[in-house]
């Protein structure tokens, strides 16, 4: 694979001036009241409401999904600005395919379109490409497209963008548990000796820390069978405001009603 026009184009960027500190976004999260060095290390959002959105103003599902696409773009910006350094969105669930074939066909090309079109910017922001999911399910042409993003921005250092596709955190569970029994069956394994972070190395998202803040638009009070074993002790902030309409001043609310919060993990802080 050739990817010199990319590494050159990031070693560019890496000797621009930091971007960051005279930031729109950051500006805004300061003068409202965001504490910088407080900033979640890891965002999970479901991204919901494309079609809703598309269906109010009478449009195609699939017009939706392409403004939820530029929602993508737009919050990919904003948390690498803040200094989130895992951002992790929900775009296509294992149970979606149950949806009419040519909206799933429609949304199986945008994110193949959208791989191919975004890679050279991401690398060039030191974004680190991860997709989680039983994304060997995917079609070739697009399964390509993802490896290549991921093999491209492997050595990136600056935000991790994990995308889920095709995922169920109830088959995650099952994965790492099938996983663990495979291992004792070959005798690699004591049942004692499994420990939750043992556990976790055959999820999807091993070796990411888990999020701290969920964030889901649209309104649901549900999460969607979401990082259901890496949302255990994450906060929760729900949001009326459609996916195609999510832009920066929601993320800021959202870290500023985080950073209000008292994070106790199931113990007690003294007061």
């Amino acid at each position: 694979m050739k990817t010199d026009s990319l590494n050159g184009s990031r070693e560019a960027a890496s000797a621009a001036p930091d971007r960051k500190k005279t930031n729109p976004a950051v500006q805004a999260a300061i003068q409202q009241g965001v504490d910088m060095q407080r900033v979640p290390d890891h965002v999970a959002i479901i991204c919901d409401g494309n079609g809703r959105w598309a269906e109010r103003r009478r449009m195609p599902r699939s017009l939706g999904h392409l403004e939820g696409y530029k929602a993508v773009r737009r919050i990919v910006r904003s948390a690498d600005d803040l200094g989130i350094k895992v951002l992790t969105l929900y775009a296509f669930s294992s149970e979606n395919w149950t949806r009419p074939k040519q909206e799933t066909d429609a949304l199986m090309r945008l994110f193949e379109e959208g791989a191919k079109r975004e890679l050279q910017e991401l690398h060039e922001n030191d974004v680190r490409m991860r997709f989680s999911g039983h994304v060997e399910a995917l079609r070739p042409s697009l399964l390509a497209e993802l490896r290549r993003n991921e093999e491209v921005t492997a050595r990136n250092t600056g935000l991790t963008l994990n995308i889920c596709l095709n995922y169920s955190g109830r088959e995650e569970i099952l994965q790492a548990a099938r996983r663990l029994v495979a291992m004792a069956s070959r005798q690699e394994l004591r049942a004692e000796d499994v420990t939750p972070e043992q556990f976790a190395q055959g999820l999807y998202t091993a070796g990411l820390p888990d999020p701290d803040l969920l964030i889901r638009t649209a309104g649901e009070m549900r999460v969607s069978n979401y990082l259901l074993w890496q949302i255990a002790y994450a906060e929760i902030w729900v949001t009326d405001t459609l996916w195609p309409e999510f832009d920066t001043p929601h993320l800021i609310e959202a870290l500023l009603d985080y950073q209000r919060r008292v994070r106790k993990f199931g113990g007690v802080v003294s007061s």
